[in-house]
This record gives structure tokens, sequence and C-alpha cells, in this order.
């Protein structure tokens, strides 16, 4: 199709096959590398002249990619960054220096990308998906602004995510939790198994997996390669300091670094919550490794950027009279780090749960960790996606985890004011159990005048994108 218009982009964009709406495939190997490598040989392969950190992991993966990216900036660095999904529009998945593409980028780059798309059908006798297209989008945009560095993070897995196609200075594996179980496997070693894909030959690894059996897998994988490999707790650790967003006299998050090169100062986090500690003592080790490759990296770049990150959705204040948190928890692990973060973070209060899920995760084990800590719940399902689960589900699994003050709205925008409009100043309402949820919420949100009471002293959001147009939504639940 020809495209012309920005709209002609995102519908030519959102007629590819799109598993991040309908479900991924049981069998990943469908996603087919080698139509991905097609497609970008005949773009000229752009991938091959960036400098790229590549991100794997089950948890933490999004928020190592941001804070990373926020430090080489920070150190004078053209920065590439990739995500997935996006919360409120698809822009935000390419970003240049903490800037989303320009909608006329987006367009023009579109225009090459569908030139050369049926040739890749007629040779591989399928079109690439509509990841595959975004991710061919990032390393052209990367390639064509000239970036120093490109932080790429993956989809899904990661042996046969349609990112693995770049040769990467660093390999970083975060952590590893049960998720995508269907595809990736129902055990940690097989979900090991697949993030190690990322790795390649001789490239230097990070890895902030600690548990024994998942991290000897990664070991193994990085030792087949001939690959060196970096763990936490083993090669570098880090010390954590609770902040805390109350009170007259509210505090950052603190971590200190330490690993066999040196032991790093204190220094502040922008991310609330320990497990962002441990994600931020990656980025630390990846930093090192960036500079044994030459760049120049100041304690001062590291320490703004950890400070500075921005980060939407994860445990992010957006209000505080009455306390509004937004977070995408979306599974087990993450709802455990939500609640550990809540209590160690902020002000004791009574917390009410608005929650959505995807019909495909462990909706039993995320009901078990929440419901001891809510008490009151509402169960909605989000409009961006035909993956939600039925809230009826969700309500009878809470009774079932012994939650009490459970409730159904169908609309999740209805959901949200009705209850900020009952919440008084001194209770807090959580968002949380999907990116789908928190997108639609954050929306409604920004479109408030004056777009909430964010907390001033270290805003966890860009600023107020535009409304999504119809069919540009907030995508799966693999953001971390």
């Amino acid at each position: 199709m020809s495209i012309e218009t920005y709209q002609q982009a995102l519908d030519f964009w959102h007629k590819r096959v799109n598993y991040e709406q309908r479900g991924m495939p049981s069998d990943l190997r469908e996603l087919k590398l080698d139509r991905m490598r097609s497609l970008l040989r005949r773009l000229g392969n752009p991938e091959r002249g960036l400098p790229i950190v590549h991100i794997a992991g089950s948890k933490g993966k999004g928020s190592v990619a941001a804070m990373l990216s926020a430090v080489l900036q920070a150190a004078g660095m053209r920065t590439g960054l990739f995500t997935s999904p996006h919360l409120i529009r698809v822009e935000e998945r390419v970003q240049i220096d903490g800037q989303p593409i320009d909608p006329d980028d987006l367009t023009r780059l579109m225009r090459i990308i569908a030139d050369v798309v049926p040739d890749i059908e007629d040779e591989q006798g399928s079109q690439p998906t509509f990841f595959e297209i975004v991710t061919a989008l990032g390393f052209l945009y990367f390639a064509q602004k000239k970036a120093d560095l490109a932080v790429i993070e993956v989809g899904l897995g990661g042996r046969f995510d349609s990112t693995n196609v770049c040769d990467p200075l660093v390999s970083v594996i975060t952590s590893i939790s049960f998720d995508h179980t269907q595809q990736l496997g129902n055990t940690l070693v097989a979900i090991a198994g697949e993030k190690a894909g990322i790795i390649k030959p001789g490239r230097p690894v990070v890895s902030g997996e600690t548990k024994p059996e998942p991290a000897e897998v990664i070991a193994t994988h990085a030792a087949m390669q001939g690959s060196p490999l970096r763990v936490l707790k083993r090669d570098f650790d880090v010390e954590y300091r609770p902040g805390s967003v109350s009170g007259s006299d509210p505090q950052l998050p603190g971590m200190r670094f330490q690993s066999a090169h040196r032991h790093w100062p204190w220094m502040e986090l922008g991310l609330l919550g320990r497990h962002q500690a441990a994600n931020a003592a990656v980025v630390v080790a990846v930093v090192e490794e960036l500079v044994r490759h030459g760049y120049a990296i100041s304690d001062d770049a590291v320490a703004h950027g950890l400070r500075n990150v921005r980060w939407p959705a994860r445990v992010e204040v957006v209000s505080q009279r009455p306390w509004v948190i937004v977070d995408c928890a979306h599974n087990v692990a993450s709802c455990e780090a939500l609640v550990s973060t809540l209590a160690e973070s902020l002000p004791p209060l009574p917390w009410t749960l608005l929650f959505a899920a995807s019909r495909d995760k462990d909706l039993p084990g995320m009901m078990r960790v929440l419901a001891p800590h809510f008490q009151t719940a509402i169960f909605t399902r989000y409009r961006s996606s035909q993956r939600g689960a039925d809230p009826e589900l969700l309500l009878s699994l809470w009774r079932d985890a012994g939650g009490r003050n459970g409730q159904i709205v169908e609309s999740p925008t209805e959901a949200y004011h009705r209850i900020r409009g009952d919440l008084r100043n001194d209770e807090l309402l959580c968002v949380t159990g999907s990116v789908f949820l928190a997108g639609e919420i954050l929306a409604e949100i920004r479109a408030e005048p004056g777009g909430g009471d964010t907390v001033p002293e270290n805003p966890r959001g860009p600023a107020a994108p535009p409304t999504p147009e119809p069919g540009v939504g907030a995508s799966d639940e693999v953001r971390q």
C-alpha cells in the first residue's frame, strides 16, 4: 500500500499479525528469525553498525533499559531506546534521548519498510509481524540518527525474539520468574534457557539472576559461547536504603554498588522498590563493561541517570491527595515486589485495588499475593485488548484467596473515577495487573486538568502525550 500520511503508516502497521494483542503462538519458532533477517537485509542491515546493549529477562528488563538509557544520556551520548510494549502511544517504543520518534519520522520509515514487505512475503511465505516491523523501524531510526549507543529490550523470551538478530557489545539478563509459561516453558530452567538465547560468542554478559538453577543455565550458555559472565551476588552486589514519598521530607531510595573493581558511593534512585536497586546494580555492572570498551561514563553521569530516570507505571505516584499509584505488575513476582514497595515507601493507609489482567496469567497466584493487603478491590476488563480476564473470574479468585469487599465495574475509566470520587485523602488506590490497564488509566489521568498531582521531587512519567488514536492502545504485558 502507498503510505503518505501518519494514519496510513499506522494502518499499514496495525494490519500486521500482532501477537501482543491476540496472544503469542505456543511455539515461538513460528516467529522465524529468518524473516527478520530478510527484512533487515533489504533495509541495508542497519543493526550492524549500531553499538548495542541487548536486555532480556522476566522482570526488570524495561527498568534496566530505562535506567541505562538515562545514564548514557547523562554521559552526553546520543542514546537510542527500544522497549515494548507502549502504554499510550506506539511512538513510545522507539526513542532517542528520551524523546519518542516523531510521527513524521515514523511515517517516512514505515514507507521505506512497506516498500520491501512484498519481497519478504515472496521469499519467506509470510509477512513480517507487528513486532518485527517496529524492531526494523527502531534499528533503522537509530542508525539514521547516528546513535552512539542503542539500548534494545527483548519483547518476549530471547532466543526467537525479533531483536535477537543484533550483535551487542553487552548482553544482559535481569531475573527469571514464571511468565508466558506456555511459550517459554513451565520451569525456571526452561525459561532461563530461552532468555540465555541472546548470549553471543565472546560478548560479555551481565546477569541479575541469583536463583541457583536458572543462574546455572545462564552460566552454562555463557561458557558455551566463550562469553565472560558477571552475576549479581557473586561478582557484584548492592545495598539498599528504602525511600519514602510520604511526609514533609520525602526521600528517594538509595543504593550502593560494590564489585571486585571498586566500591561506589551511595546513589539515589528515581524508581521505588528494593527490586529496582537490584536492577540498578545490573546497570552499574553494564556501565563498567562499557567503560572497558572505551566509553567515557563518569560517576556523576551514573548518579544523575539513576536519580532522574523516568519510567511510567512502575509504582508511579500520580497523586498524593488522595494517594494514587499506577503500576503494571503482571505476574506473581512483580505483585510481590509491588506489595513490598508499597509497604516500605508509602504511608500506612488503607489500600484499595483496581485490577485487570490477561487471562493467560497466573491469576490465582496473583490474587494470593494481593488479597491479604487490600481492604477493597474493584475488578474490571481493559478495552485495548481482547485478552482480558473475565472480571467475574477475578472476583471469584479474589474471594478464594480470602479477599474482602470485592466488586466489579465493567469500564476501567468508570471504575477509576468512581473510586477517586469516594477516596479520602488518607486512603490509597493502587491500579495494577497489566500494562493494558495502566495505559488506559494513565491516559485518563493525564487528560484531567493538571494531569494529576504528580510527585514534584522526581516526576516518574513523560509529558502527557496526545489522546491515542482508535486502535492504538497499550500492548502486551512484557513491559518490566
